[in-house]
């Protein structure tokens, strides 16, 4: 078989699937097995259910595998004549290897591994909701934010459970008696959790341990907590844009291959419409009969 059949056949192979993955009823067949699958999860469960239905469930979670390995196969097939795009979206590295991890024959023999890779499936209904993909999207893109609101935040904790340490361990041992102590009370501070008794009992200790407290409320629970919501938004709001820009319709072009014969074509028609002007200019006249 020549490298141009090849091509032309795989050209047809992927617009064949392609066709197909795009459809609807593709889309809602595959979200219903994905839905069914979390429901089997959940009856499995039952430890009753799963002795008398042992054969059937066991049989429901294969013919699930085959169906979620033919989606995989089909989105494949699909990117036949581009293979690369099929690995440039993340979601189809991650149905990838969710599915085939599992014909892994450690992930069959241990039955954790393999719930928690049955459990992944439910996952993969993200990327058939727009919304939960963008807020999916957001987060991943929100860490490196999240990451510096965490130092900054172990840094406050830090200093302030040191302080704490300092001037209430005689009189408060339960709360403020070693640094983890006195950095847990203050991160259920942080929560506005038991404030008031805390404020109480700092007042019993010193009338200036209200500026500790205020000060502490006020960065951690208020400057910290909005910073945070305000690299989420951020994030949100590029995920939503980069989720637009990927559903508007992508003009299609033609192979490479078809290209150069158009404009082969094009050339052709030039150049036999030059050689007809020269044909009408090299004609000799004809004198007229008398």
């Amino acid at each position: 078989m020549s490298e141009r059949t090849a091509a032309r056949l795989r050209r047809r192979l992927a617009a064949h699937s392609r066709r197909v993955v795009d459809s609807g009823a593709f889309t809602t067949t595959v979200f219903c097995l994905i839905t069914a699958n979390a429901a089997l999860l959940g009856v499995e469960t039952y430890t009753g259910v799963v002795h008398q239905w042992h054969a059937a469930l066991k049989a429901a979670e294969h013919l699930f595998l085959a169906a979620f390995t033919a989606e995989i196969l089909l989105r494949a097939a699909a990117r036949a004549d581009r293979p690369g795009d099929f690995f440039r979206d993340p979601w189809n590295v991650f149905d990838l290897l969710v599915v085939t991890v599992a014909f892994v024959p450690f992930a069959r023999e241990n039955a954790t591994v393999l719930r928690l890779l049955r459990l992944a499936r439910v996952l993969r209904a993200a990327r058939f909701l727009p919304q939960l993909r963008i807020v999916i999207v957001a987060v991943g893109k929100s860490l490196p934010g999240t990451l510096s609101f965490l130092l900054v935040g172990a840094l406050l904790l830090y200093v302030y459970a040191m302080v704490g340490w300092v001037f209430f361990a005689d009189d408060d041992p339960e709360h403020y008696g070693s640094l983890g102590r006195a950095v847990l009370t203050l991160f259920l501070l942080m929560t506005l959790d038991g404030l008031g008794d805390a404020v109480r009992a700092g007042l019993e200790i010193s009338r200036w341990s209200i500026l500790y407290f205020a000060s502490f409320v006020l960065l951690g629970s208020f400057v910290l907590v909005n910073l945070l919501i305000g690299v989420v938004i951020n994030s949100l709001q590029e995920a939503s844009a980069l989720e637009a820009g990927q559903d508007r319709p992508v003009p299609a072009q033609p192979p490479p291959a078809e290209e150069s014969i158009l404009a082969l074509r094009a050339r052709i028609a030039d150049a036999r419409r030059t050689l007809d002007d020269l044909e009408a200019g090299l004609e000799p006249s004809v004198p007229p009969r008398r």
